[in-house]
């Protein structure tokens, strides 16, 4: 068995899917990469095929129609054979030492028998457009280098929730918790990363900075305006993950193996109580970006189907400082809102 799966969902990816493989490669034959090749309409399924013949112990090909990238995810998750499964997106890459110290930890862990069910690693956002870098840490937040579980998780920081990026999760965990992403439909890696998380009991942090995410194409669906434009997946990603946390507000929940641990950890509700709230935060500020009337009907919708559906998830919700800035006024949220993130974006530039 491999250690380590590495999927990589591409889409017409000819132009930068190389440099993403080749740091991939530095893995050895403790990965194995599986390439999806999303219907493409370049060169991306040849390229992928060229890499599998030239290392067919490492390399897998799916050819798949169009999905979209969650259907690329599920595809690699229903064939991966590692211990762990990582998602890198065909336009970023690894850090190839960071890449073997993790490798080598998960070799300690194998040999003890305490493989983590989570490991958790830096990502750097790389600005195509100034050349500029950003890494994002959690040293404030987790013990480093130390098996632990919630009850050792700090505070996170605004700029600090876990990302596709960021998580290494195992294998079976991922099953376990029956994730299936929607085809189709952008912003899924905040489903991938928040849906399994119930099922984690024992995590490890390494200081690395592992995940190298390239940004500043127009294009990208990180793009303020592809966002506004596609606002109504962000709206159903949102919804779907609010659902999911809902189900932890009910006592029947409790017992239930398709719900993980429950009740949640106090500290790991907070953390998926606070990540929810930045979703809805993207939503209103995008829907106020926009300001047409469509668009606050929409953002008006949004908040009363969370407080008709689940009262007591929309109470939570709006006890956090994110949820008490949300609740204001409109004036007042719009001026908030859109300086915070205008501010939130000079600073970090994540779109």
């Amino acid at each position: 068995m491999k250690l380590m799966t590495l999927a990589v969902p591409c889409y017409n990816s000819e132009e930068y899917m190389d440099k993403c493989l080749d740091t991939l490669l530095t893995g050895g034959e403790d990965v194995e990469i599986i390439i999806i090749d999303d219907g493409s309409t370049d060169r991306t399924g040849e390229i992928a095929d060229s890499y599998a013949e030239k290392y067919p112990d490492i390399v897998r090909v799916i050819h798949q129609p169009n999905g979209g990238h969650g259907e690329g995810v599920n595809q690699g998750l229903r064939h991966a054979t590692g211990l762990y499964y990582k998602v890198v997106d065909s336009d970023d890459w690894l850090g190839e030492k960071s890449l073997q110290r993790i490798l080598v930890a998960l070799k300690v862990f194998e040999k003890r028998g305490t493989l983590p069910d989570l490991l958790v690693a830096n990502y750097v956002y790389e600005h195509v457009e100034d050349g500029t870098s950003y890494s994002v840490n959690y040293k404030n937040v987790f013990p480093v280098e130390k098996l632990f579980g919630w009850e050792d998780v700090g505070r996170f920081r605004q700029s600090q929730y876990l990302l596709m990026h960021s998580a290494i999760y195992r294998t079976d965990i991922l099953r376990k918790s029956r994730m299936e992403l929607p085809k189709h439909t952008f912003y899924v890696d905040n489903i991938f990363v928040f849906q399994p998380l119930p099922f984690v009991e024992r995590l490890y942090y390494m200081d690395e900075d592992l995940y190298h995410y390239y940004i500043g194409r127009e294009d990208q669906s990180v793009n303020e305006k592809v966002m506004i434009g596609r606002i109504d997946q962000q709206i159903r990603v949102t919804s779907m993950m609010r659902d999911f946390l809902a189900r932890y507000t009910d006592p029947e929940c409790a017992g239930d193996e398709a719900c993980g641990t429950a009740p949640l950890p106090k500290r790991l509700h907070r953390y998926m109580l606070h990540y929810l709230s930045m979703m809805y935060t993207i939503c209103t500020t995008l829907l106020l970006r926009d300001g047409s009337q469509d668009a606050m009907a929409k953002e008006s919708a949004i908040w009363q189907d969370l407080a008709t559906l689940y009262p007591r998830l929309d109470r939570e919700i709006r006890s956090t400082a994110l949820g008490r800035a949300l609740s204001l006024p409109l004036p007042g949220r719009r001026r908030l809102i859109v300086a915070g993130y205008r501010l939130a974006r000079r600073i970090v530039k994540f779109n």
